[in-house]
Order: C-alpha cells, then sequence, then structure tokens
C-alpha cells in the first residue's frame, strides 16, 4: 500500500488494569468479546507501574507474568501485554527481567512509560534484548513537554510501535499553568498547550508509521463523556487506538473508533469495483477514484475488521483466510 502511515496494524482499544482481580476479568472479558465480535478487539495490559504496592514490585511482576502466561496458554488470540516501571526506577530492570524473560514469547508488547528521550527507548531496548526478547515491540507514554518536544525522534526508533499519551502528567509537569480542567474529558480538547501536545504525538506517529494511543477519559461512569472524546480522538486529532481504564469504556472506543455503516458500504462498493478491473481507475458515484484513494477505501475496511464490524462476504475473503469470517452476524 506505501502508506507512510498504517503500516503497524493493532487493536483500537487498549485495556490497562493493575488489581489482582481486575487483571483477572479483563482477561476473560477479552475472550468473551473475542468470540461476540469474531477478532481480538482490544489489547489487555497488565500494569506493574501502577498496580504494584510499594516493596511489593517482585511479586506483581510474578503476578502478571503467570496471569499473562494463562490467558495466552487457554487462549490462543488473546493479547496481553504489561506496563513495566520507568528506566528511571529502580525496579525497571527486574520487571524486563522477570517478565520479558519468561512471557516475551507471549505479549504482544511492553509498555515504558515517562519516556523522555531516544535514550530512555535505547535503555528498555538493551534490557529487552539482555532478558531474551530481541523480537518484543516497545510502546512508550510521553507525559513531560519535553518528551512531547522530542516525540519525532522517538517515534523514528524502529522498535517503537506506538506512542502514547499520558494526559495526566503532562498537565501536572507544567507546575500549575494548566489549569485542572486540562485533565478533564472536555478541558483536554480545548487548552492550547493538551491540543499541541496531542497533534504533535499523532504527526510523529504518522509520519513513522507508528500508532497514535488517545490518553484515558477519567470519567469512567460518564458513557457519553467517554464516546465524545473517543469521537473527537478519532475524527479531528488523528489517533487511531484508544485507552481504556473501566470495562465500561471499551464499547464506546470500540464504537469511536470504527468506520460507520455507510462509510463501510462505500468502501466495499469502490474497493470491489476496483478489484473487477485489476486496480485500474474507476468512476463510482459521479466520482474517480485510481490506487490513491484505494489504498484510503482498503484501510477503512481493516479498521472495520479490526472493530469487528460486519463485512460483506466478498471483503472478508480478502481480509481472513479461507474458512472463517470477520466480524459480527457475518
Amino acid at each position: 500500500m506505501d502508506a507512510q502511515a498504517g503500516s503497524v496494524q493493532l487493536p483500537v482499544c487498549d485495556h490497562y488494569s493493575g488489581v489482582e482481580a481486575r487483571m483477572r476479568k479483563s482477561l476473560q472479558l477479552q475472550a468473551e468479546m473475542t468470540q461476540e465480535y469474531g477478532t481480538c478487539v482490544f489489547d489487555v495490559t497488565l500494569d506493574c507501574e501502577d498496580g504494584a504496592p510499594v516493596g511489593g514490585e517482585a511479586d506483581h511482576a510474578a503476578l502478571v507474568t503467570e496471569l499473562a502466561l494463562a490467558a495466552t496458554d487457554k487462549h490462543s488470540d488473546a493479547r496481553v501485554a504489561v506496563r513495566v516501571h520507568p528506566v528511571q526506577h529502580p525496579s525497571f530492570d527486574a520487571d524486563v527481567d522477570r517478565i520479558a524473560g519468561r512471557a516475551g514469547h507471549r505479549l504482544v508488547h511492553i509498555m515504558v512509560p515517562k519516556v523522555e528521550s531516544v535514550q530512555d527507548v535505547e535503555r528498555a531496548v538493551a534490557a529487552l534484548d539482555a532478558a531474551g526478547a530481541q523480537a518484543l515491540p516497545l510502546q512508550v507514554l510521553i507525559e513531560s513537554p519535553a518528551a512531547v518536544h522530542r516525540a519525532f525522534d522517538i517515534a523514528a526508533h524502529p522498535r517503537v510501535q506506538s506512542l502514547s499519551f499520558g494526559l495526566m502528567d503532562f498537565v501536572s509537569s507544567h507546575g500549575g499553568a494548566i489549569p485542572s480542567e486540562g485533565m478533564g474529558a472536555q478541558g483536554q480538547f480545548t487548552h492550547p498547550l493538551v491540543v499541541r501536545a496531542k497533534l504533535e504525538i499523532a504527526s510523529a506517529c504518522h509520519a513513522h508509521g507508528k500508532v497514535p494511543s488517545h490518553c484515558v477519559v477519567t470519567e469512567f461512569s460518564d458513557v457519553q463523556a467517554m464516546r465524545s472524546a473517543a469521537l473527537k480522538a478519532a475524527r479531528e486529532f488523528g489517533y487511531t487506538r484508544m485507552w481504556s481504564i473501566h470495562p465500561a469504556q471499551i464499547r464506546p472506543i470500540l464504537e469511536a473508533m470504527a468506520p460507520t455503516e455507510a462509510e463501510i458500504e462505500r468502501a466495499s462498493e469502490i474497493i470491489l469495483a476496483a478489484h473487477a478491473v485489476e486496480w485500474a481507475p474507476i468512476s463510482h458515484a459521479g466520482q474517480l477514484h485510481d490506487r490513491a484513494s484505494y489504498r484510503f477505501f482498503w484501510q477503512v475496511l481493516e479498521r472495520a475488521h479490526q472493530t469487528g464490524r460486519p463485512l460483506p462476504r466478498e471483503i472478508q475473503l480478502f481480509l481472513v483466510p479461507t474458512g472463517q469470517t470477520a466480524g459480527r452476524n457475518a
């Protein structure tokens, strides 16, 4: 497809949990929704940074390792990741050694928080390689003004798969210069410094073919606020993935990040017509389409598949092996 962006394909939702009971429930929910949608529609990231009690970091690392191994043993299509401590934390090396050393072959990525520079990325890569997890991708959290300034260099690193925006730490790192409203479901889309940071991170990711992952919405009981934030992130800020911190946030994220039925129908018609003429230019509904627009509409269909949307049978044949189906109600 030769797309500058979009070379990395990930589920549109990354669900975080760090308490044992919630981690177990999250993994079970992932299995249930994979069955419902016909594809794994969100990652589960088991959290060591905020989930581990002070002094209990080693025990928590052992716990998430066992949970990841058990989930991937039971469900071969499970997508499980782990957020470790920052590279500056005393437990970072032990986290990576325990978790990536034992379960690196089962994890889909390691999330490293509070990344400030390419040097932090290199530090994390060296630790993963030393643990025998040379193929394990890195995702990183951008959480400070300095990190935003270096976002393009960080996104360019070949081991980095995705950049996430850490809203709460970003706002608090300004020493009161950004009001608390800047962390809210509405204010995070209006305060100029927060908006600028979000756009820088999204642009850096798209420039280097990486996935921009939007921050959390802490008002998890407000479904409408969640849905509105996810729509803004996807439609106005260029984010193709978003964090969830409560199970009730997962479905609104999937809905907001998915193409509409009308978009899927139009994309399907154009791709099938183009395929029929071996990708030569076509006219559709009075508009000319060629390979540039074919790429766009193919990406619409890929996003529909990632979010478990129903697809025409002819399109499913492009996206999944023979004998399988894509999406609900297929």
